[in-house]
C-alpha cells in the first residue's frame, strides 16, 4: 500500500570453504542465480581462494552481488549485527560441517547443508544437528548436486 515502508527482500548466505572440489564454484553461481530469480538478496561468504574463484568467473556480476570474508561474516552474526533468512553451506570436508554447525548455533536462518565431494556419504554423517541436506557424489561434474537442489528448491521456500 501506498505509503507503507516496502518489505525488506529475503537475503541468504552462502558459506564457502576451500574451493578443493571442482564443484563449488559452479554450483554456487548456479544457486546464486536461482536465489536472485527467486527475488531473494546472495550474499557469498568465503575464505580468500573461493572467493576470488567466483569473482573472477563473474567479474561483471551479473550473478555475484556482495562477497566477504568468512571469519567477517560469522563476526557479524555472533554478534548480531546481522542475519540472514537462510544459510547454505558447501561441505566436502570436517571444516564444512564445523561451519555449518556454528551457523545453526548463531544463526536465526533456515539452514541447508550442501555436502558434495567423493566422500559425501561420511561428512553426511558427521552431521549431528538440525538443517536440510542436499547431498549427492559430486566431484568434477556439478549436475548430480545441480539435480539435488533442484529436487529440494531452498530458493521456492
Amino acid at each position: 500500500m501506498e505509503g507503507e515502508p516496502a518489505a525488506n527482500p529475503a537475503t541468504a548466505l552462502l558459506v564457502l570453504g576451500c574451493p578443493q572440489v571442482p564443484v563449488q564454484t559452479s554450483i554456487a553461481l548456479y544457486l546464486i542465480n536461482r536465489l536472485k530469480k527467486a527475488g531473494i538478496t546472495p550474499v557469498v561468504a568465503g575464505n580468500k581462494a573461493a572467493n576470488t574463484l567466483l569473482v573472477v568467473a563473474d567479474p561483471d556480476r551479473h550473478y555475484l552481488g556482495e562477497v566477504m570474508d568468512l571469519d567477517r561474516a560469522v563476526a557479524q552474526i555472533a554478534d548480531r549485527k546481522r542475519d540472514f533468512d537462510s544459510c547454505f553451506v558447501f561441505i566436502h570436508n570436517d571444516a564444512g560441517v564445523s561451519y555449518a554447525a556454528t551457523m545453526g548455533a548463531i544463526s536465526k536462518a533456515k539452514l541447508y547443508g550442501i555436502v558434495y565431494g567423493e566422500h559425501f556419504e561420511e561428512q553426511v554423517k558427521k552431521i549431528e544437528f538440525s538443517c536440510t541436506i542436499i547431498a549427492a557424489k559430486a566431484v568434477h561434474n556439478p549436475l548430480p548436486l545441480k539435480k539435488a537442489l533442484d529436487e529440494v528448491k531452498p530458493w521456492a521456500v
